[in-house]
Protein backbone atom coordinates (compact mmCIF):
# COMPACT_ATOMS: atom_id res chain seq x y z
CA UNK A 1 0.00 0.00 0.00
CA UNK A 2 1.05 3.53 -0.75
CA UNK A 3 -0.22 6.79 0.66
CA UNK A 4 -0.34 10.23 -0.92
CA UNK A 5 -1.36 13.62 0.45
CA UNK A 6 -2.96 15.85 -2.16
CA UNK A 7 -3.59 19.58 -1.78
CA UNK A 8 -6.82 20.68 -3.44
CA UNK A 9 -7.96 24.17 -4.43
CA UNK A 10 -11.59 25.21 -4.85
CA UNK A 11 -13.06 23.37 -1.87
CA UNK A 12 -15.08 25.46 0.59
CA UNK A 13 -17.71 23.29 2.26
CA UNK A 14 -18.87 19.83 3.29
CA UNK A 15 -20.45 19.34 -0.14
CA UNK A 16 -17.00 19.75 -1.69
CA UNK A 17 -15.54 17.22 0.76
CA UNK A 18 -18.28 14.72 -0.11
CA UNK A 19 -17.80 15.22 -3.86
CA UNK A 20 -14.03 14.72 -3.67
CA UNK A 21 -14.33 11.70 -1.37
CA UNK A 22 -16.85 10.08 -3.71
CA UNK A 23 -14.57 10.69 -6.73
CA UNK A 24 -11.45 9.37 -4.98
CA UNK A 25 -13.17 6.31 -3.51
CA UNK A 26 -14.46 5.38 -6.98
CA UNK A 27 -10.90 4.90 -8.28
CA UNK A 28 -10.12 1.18 -8.47
CA UNK A 29 -7.38 0.35 -6.00
CA UNK A 30 -8.13 3.08 -3.45
CA UNK A 31 -8.45 1.45 -0.05
CA UNK A 32 -9.17 4.53 2.08
CA UNK A 33 -9.36 8.28 1.92
CA UNK A 34 -9.49 11.06 4.47
CA UNK A 35 -10.77 14.21 2.79
CA UNK A 36 -10.93 17.65 4.40
CA UNK A 37 -11.46 21.08 2.91
CA UNK A 38 -8.25 21.73 0.99
CA UNK A 39 -6.63 18.29 1.13
CA UNK A 40 -6.98 14.54 0.88
CA UNK A 41 -4.88 11.70 2.26
CA UNK A 42 -5.39 8.61 0.13
CA UNK A 43 -4.16 5.04 0.63
CA UNK A 44 -4.06 2.90 -2.49
CA UNK A 45 -2.77 -0.33 -4.01
CA UNK A 46 0.09 0.58 -6.37
CA UNK A 47 -0.56 -2.50 -8.50
CA UNK A 48 -4.06 -1.19 -9.35
CA UNK A 49 -3.71 2.60 -9.53
CA UNK A 50 -1.36 5.55 -9.05
CA UNK A 51 -1.43 9.11 -7.79
CA UNK A 52 -2.04 10.44 -11.33
CA UNK A 53 -5.31 8.51 -11.56
CA UNK A 54 -6.37 9.82 -8.17
CA UNK A 55 -5.56 13.44 -9.02
CA UNK A 56 -7.34 12.95 -12.35
CA UNK A 57 -10.50 11.86 -10.52
CA UNK A 58 -10.31 14.95 -8.31
CA UNK A 59 -9.90 17.20 -11.33
CA UNK A 60 -12.77 15.45 -13.14
CA UNK A 61 -14.94 16.26 -10.11
CA UNK A 62 -14.22 19.95 -10.76
CA UNK A 63 -11.43 20.74 -8.30
CA UNK A 64 -7.85 21.88 -8.88
CA UNK A 65 -4.94 19.84 -7.55
CA UNK A 66 -2.15 22.08 -6.22
CA UNK A 67 1.43 20.87 -6.46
Amino acid sequence: MAEVTIKIDGMSCQHCVTAVKKAVDAVDGVSSSNVEVGSAVVSFDESKTNSDAITGAIQAAGYKVVS
